[in-house]
């Protein structure tokens, strides 16, 4: 189902003995598999939802791009929010950059997430319906967007820079493999049997 990209007011924060769920994101695949970024999450939220009180019912998790708004989990949360809207859930999300890092994400997953009936809430920051409270929430979305495009740039800026230096920086080809070397960080070099093969394909 689409979402709204039509504001939609905020409703009140939930009270205790209200029934949550924990929305969790990392930006790839490798951050599942390489740190504890959604465990951690996780931990946090759930700290929140004993604190106020909330009986925890589901965790929806996604390894995909914060400036992305069609997410498996998110999609799948919003779902279960709109089948059970007649019994409000709050949704905890542990920093506002897990729920999007664009301003446009942001706005249509917020109202989306108004729309199924959610309550977003979250232990870094306190989501208002007041102007004040929506002028600090979108200044926050705004820095979390600014960030992810600084981090783009910087990445692609180190790249070019290596390979000005003669180094490999892309996917690896077949018959190679990165190896550390001192002075050098991660190196590209042959790698034993497949690179003899390959050679021998190519001179033959």
């Amino acid at each position: 189902m689409p979402i709204s990209s039509q504001s939609q007011n905020m409703l009140p924060a939930g009270q205790a003995g209200s029934k949550a769920v924990i929305y969790a994101r990392v930006s790839s695949v490798k951050q599942t598999t390489r740190g504890d970024g959604l465990s951690s999450q996780i931990t946090r939220c759930t700290e929140y939802a004993k604190y106020k009180g909330y009986e925890l019912t589901q965790t929806f998790q996604d390894d995909l791009s914060g400036s992305l708004i069609q997410r498996p989990g998110m999609q799948a949360m919003l779902k279960f929010l709109r089948s059970n809207r007649g019994d409000p859930h709050v949704v905890i999300i542990d920093d506002i950059s897990r729920l999007a890092r664009g301003i446009e994400a942001h706005l249509q997953l917020r109202s989306a997430i108004s729309d199924a009936g959610g309550i977003l809430e979250s232990p870094s920051i306190e989501f208002g319906e007041d102007s004040d409270s929506q002028l600090v929430e979108h200044l926050l979305a705004a820095v979390s967007q600014h960030q992810r495009q600084k981090n783009g740039e910087q990445t692609k800026n180190r790249m070019r820079a290596r390979v000005l230096n003669g180094y490999w920086v892309f996917q690896v080809p077949i018959g190679y493999k990165f190896e550390k070397v001192p002075g050098h960080n991660k190196l590209l070099v042959r790698h034993d049997p497949l690179d003899s093969a390959i050679q021998e394909a190519l001179e033959g």
